[in-house]
């Protein structure tokens, strides 16, 4: 039971309830306006008629559940639906007195109400009153506040608020669904929610259109005002209909909207139980000044900086090639900022042009660099503050993985370096609603120049500004007295956010935990941080009933903890990840699908994030080959990545020749190197793969190494290593390059055998007679530590002497499974490689992961296998595995060939063909 209510409050209420007449008996009205709702506050505040503008409403009233009561609603147990006890008709026409409403107004008129049908054609909301009215304002060159009430015939006792977007000046009716919910999920109207929203008290077909501003009270509205007064309106036309006021109230906002949600409960703590702040825009004013700033990178000394969508779209891909492994997934998101963070002057630095003069579109001018960094790069104030002593504007995530051209996002940095004055919908996306803001919200000079309006040291208008952000931003850290009557706070935000910084999100949420405590914040705050994630765009767009969630936590005490975000990107539509909780991101675990959420963990890392665990404690030797044949060693010193290749054999006569270089970390342990390209990438067991200078034909042969190899001086010990493989790999002869696909028996004397079909010259089923055969043995050779191999002609027995040396073999130990390696050198003018793996099956599953791939071509890509699916450089394919033979898994047309996979260690072999090559690389 709720305490009783002030006399005063009764008094309000009734006077109230008494505007809309007759219709409704003194005793009802007496019952009615003892109820409570929207976290204690009742119907009306508790605040005089007319309170200043800003301010907390202090608590008038005792929590609606004091210490000891039952909730009003328990788990399990939902109160009945209310049936209405006034008609929709007796709603329309009429009027609240202005005394009625906290802020300063004309009062209130409702224009219309409307009962809709459940049957009612394209109706899908059930059976409610549409309300629709005004509220009046002040001054007589304002505009009136329209607002919309929903009130369903089946009330489920909660009501809730809807904020806005952009600029507004579009009615938002509360007729919508969740954003970012669940598909398929009805609106909350839908479900017995009594809904409302408004305008903010101006009317624009565009909400990039800020010349609504130049009026004081219009701009006081849409900085939060209006959100006052059409609560309180719709708190008493609830009131009226049902006879009782809400048992709990919540708001949800995105963009603008998720700024009026903070906004409301910094102002006006005690309305509203539970909130949901979207990509709030709190640093509103920071924003709008980061927009300039961007603006006149763009735009000033002659358009020099201006980049056009090609040079976008480069530094986009740029950014994405060296981010998205960081996450142990490639897959388009790149979920490690901070870690992405620390690669931006080497990004920056991989796409300068030639002495900083733009010399075309394959690379970036100086003027160029500075504004992909206005972009980037916080915005800081050092001779002003905003609103609540905020003193930076957080920068746009464009090197870690925001989009700001192409297919994921409508909004680009325009079509010209010249902008138009006032800036239109051809200029950067950035800039438009910048402008404006300068043109309206500042300088009230329609025709301003804004690109001469310095955001950093703004002169006359510095302490204008500074008043805009007292009336339109949402910063204050003091959320105390919302948590005290239980309020809960549910944020989220995209990393790729490209219209509203996270990185202003970020800010407010860690000067929240500093001005009221990390415990007040564990207790009352949830925060999630999206990867992928644009404004409304991106890679990734997470569906996930955060309507529920707020729901469970405020009327049942289940505080959400990490969720499961569906992807709604039509590409990609039903993968799933964690809704990770800031400051942990997704991260692979390393197998298992790349579509499924169970397959990532949330982490947060600490240390280095781009060191590499993979990497050898000291200076280490690896011991392998590459795809000429040859048998190498690699040396790695992991406290500088100085790396050195000696080819130990060669049929090209470079026995005895070194390569050294330096590493330079690309995260996720692949690291850049200095020998004519190849991406060099550690993996877990011991496993290295790289590349050396080609012998002949320009480019690099991609090479495979192990710190662990087996050794044998007795044959009795091959039966170690023993059993039957598929092979796959690459042959280079007088013909060229063709791939390789066999099946191979190692027996325990050492002795083996290849099989080929003697049709498709590939995988086959292991046969002891087969047709296309290859015989021979191993022996060890202590001073290579490898195996020779020596073949013998196809018609003898299996025989472990005589023979020819044909090359040899190195087979690594990975976590203690063989890898074995075998590098053929039958002449100057025949060599190749060949990676072995068991032949037995291979599941859907087994394989997956991100991969480092190098070429036979000279090529590094980035390889994914997620089930069924296979990416391969960009390219996409379906895969059937067990196909043609066990072990093996058949790619099709998208990407035709088939690979093995040992240990970390992937082969694929491209169809036959002029196509046909070798790629051959390591999971991250």
């Amino acid at each position: 039971m709720r305490s009783p209510r002030p006399a005063s409050m009764i008094h309000r209420a009734l006077r109230a309830c008494r505007s809309f007449g007759p219709a409704i008996g003194i005793s009802l009205v007496l019952a009615a306006c003892g109820g409570g709702g929207g976290g204690g506050s009742g119907f009306f505040p508790s605040l005089p008629a007319n309170p200043p503008a800003s301010g907390n409403n202090p608590p008038a009233d005792p929590p609606a559940n004091p210490p000891g009561n039952p909730p009003d609603n328990p788990p399990g147990n939902p109160p009945p639906p209310v049936q209405p006890l006034l008609s929709c008709a007796d709603l329309a026409g009429k009027s609240l007195p202005a005394a009625l409403i906290s802020l300063p107004t004309q009062g209130a008129t409702v224009t219309s109400a409307t009962p809709v049908a459940a049957g009612d054609a394209g109706n899908v909301l059930g059976d409610y009153c549409r309300v629709r009215g005004t509220i009046q304002p002040v001054d007589a060159s304002a505009g009136a506040i329209n607002f919309a009430v929903n009130l369903p015939e089946k009330w489920n006792q909660k009501t809730i608020h809807f904020g806005g977007g952009g600029f507004d000046g579009v009615l938002i009716d509360g007729t919508e669904v969740i954003r970012f919910g669940p598909a398929g999920k009805p609106a909350p109207l839908a479900l017995g929610y009594a809904t409302y929203g408004d305008d903010s008290g101006h009317q624009s077909s565009s909400i990039t259109d800020g010349r609504f501003a130049a009026n004081d009270e219009q701009l006081a509205n849409y900085g939060g005002q209006s959100l006052k007064k059409t609560r309180d309106v719709a708190q008493a036309l609830v009131l009226a209909r049902y006879g009782v006021a809400p048992k709990h109230a919540y708001f949800l906002g995105t963009s603008t909207g998720g700024r009026d949600a903070l906004s409301y409960i910094q102002r006006w703590p005690l309305d509203y139980d539970g909130v949901i702040a979207n990509e709030p825009a709190l640093n509103y004013t920071g924003t709008r000044l980061s927009n300039v700033a961007v603006g006149r990178a763009l735009y000033n000394n002659g358009g020099a900086g201006w980049m056009s969508v090609a040079k976008t779209l480069m530094v986009q891909k740029a950014a994405m090639q060296a981010c998205d492994k960081l996450d142990g997934a490639v897959d388009n998101i790149v979920s490690n900022v901070e870690s992405c963070r620390q690669l931006n002057t080497q990004i920056l630095a991989s796409l300068r042009c030639p002495g900083g003069a733009d010399t075309g579109s394959t690379c970036l001018s100086d003027a160029q660099i500075a504004t992909v960094q206005a972009i980037e790069s916080p915005l800081d104030f050092t001779t002003y503050s905003l609103a609540n002593g905020v003193k930076r504007a957080g920068g746009y995530n464009l090197l870690e993985g925001a989009l700001v051209a192409g297919p994921f996002t409508t909004r680009n940095l325009g079509s010209s370096k010249v902008p138009n004055n006032p800036a239109t919908s051809t200029d950067a996306n950035m800039y438009v609603t910048g402008d404006q803001w300068v043109k309206y919200f500042v300088t009230r000079i329609a025709t301003f120049d804004t690109l001469t309006f310095d955001p950093q040291n703004p002169g006359s208008y510095a302490a204008r500004v500074t008043e805009v952000s007292n009336l339109t931003d949402a910063t204050n850290p003091n959320l105390a007295p919302f948590f005290a009557h239980g309020g809960r706070l549910i944020m989220l935000h995209g990393l790729a956010d490209e219209v509203i910084s996270p990185n202003s999100t970020i800010d407010y949420y860690k000067q929240l935990i500093a001005t009221v405590g990390q415990a007040a914040v564990d207790q009352s705050v949830r925060f999630y941080t999206v990867p992928g994630m644009g404004h409304g765009t991106g890679s990734f767009i997470p569906n996930w009933d955060s309507l529920a969630a707020l729901e469970g936590w405020v009327e049942a005490g289940l505080a959400p903890a990490t969720g499961v975000a569906v992807d709604a990107v039509a590409g990609t539509y039903g993968r799933t990840r964690p809704l990770c909780l800031f400051p942990s991101w997704p991260k692979y675990r390393g197998s298992g699908s790349l579509d499924a959420a169970v397959n990532y963990s949330c982490v947060t890392e600490v240390g280095d994030p781009l060191a590499c665990p993979n990497l050898p404690a000291s200076v280490a030797t690896y011991k392998g080959g590459n795809s000429f044949g040859e048998e190498l060693r690699v040396q790695v010193n992991p406290a500088t990545m100085a790396y050195t290749v000696t080819i130990d054999a060669s049929a090209q006569g470079r026995t005895g020749i070194q390569r050294n270089g330096t590493l330079v970390s690309q995260g996720s342990c692949s690291y850049s190197s200095g020998t004519n390209g190849p991406v060099f990438s550690f993996g877990a067991g011991g496993v290295l793969s790289g590349g050396v200078d080609a012998p002949a034909g320009g480019g690099f042969a991609p090479l495979l190494a192990f710190q662990n190899t087996y050794d044998s001086t007795g044959a009795s010990d091959f039966k170690a290593i023993a059993a039957t493989f598929n092979a796959a790999g690459v042959v280079q002869d007088k013909d060229g390059v063709s791939a390789y696909g066999a099946a191979m028996k190692l027996r325990a004397e050492g002795s083996f055998q290849y099989c080929r079909d003697t049709t498709s010259k590939s995988f086959m089923l292991y046969v002891a007679n087969c047709a296309g055969t290859e015989k021979g043995y191993i022996a060890y050779n202590a001073s290579h530590g490898a195996f020779d191999v020596f073949t013998t002609p196809p018609g003898d027995p299996a025989a472990t002497s005589g023979g020819t040396l044909s090359g040899s073999m190195v087979v690594g130990l990975v976590n203690g499974a063989t890898v074995p390696l075998h590098l053929v050198r039958e002449s100057a003018t025949s060599v190749g490689l060949r990676v072995l793996a068991r032949a037995q099956s291979l599941a859907s599953g087994a394989a997956d992961g991100s991969y480092a791939m190098l070429s036979v071509k000279g090529e590094n890509h980035d390889a994914t296998v997620t089930g069924s699916g296979f990416n391969l450089g960009g390219a996409a394919a379906a895969l059937s595995y067990d196909a043609p033979v066990p072990g093996v898994a058949q790619a099709d047309a998208g990407r035709p060939g088939n690979f093995i996979f040992n240990s970390g260690v992937l082969a694929f072999v491209s169809a036959q063909g002029s196509n046909a090559a070798l790629e051959l690389g390591v999971r991250h």
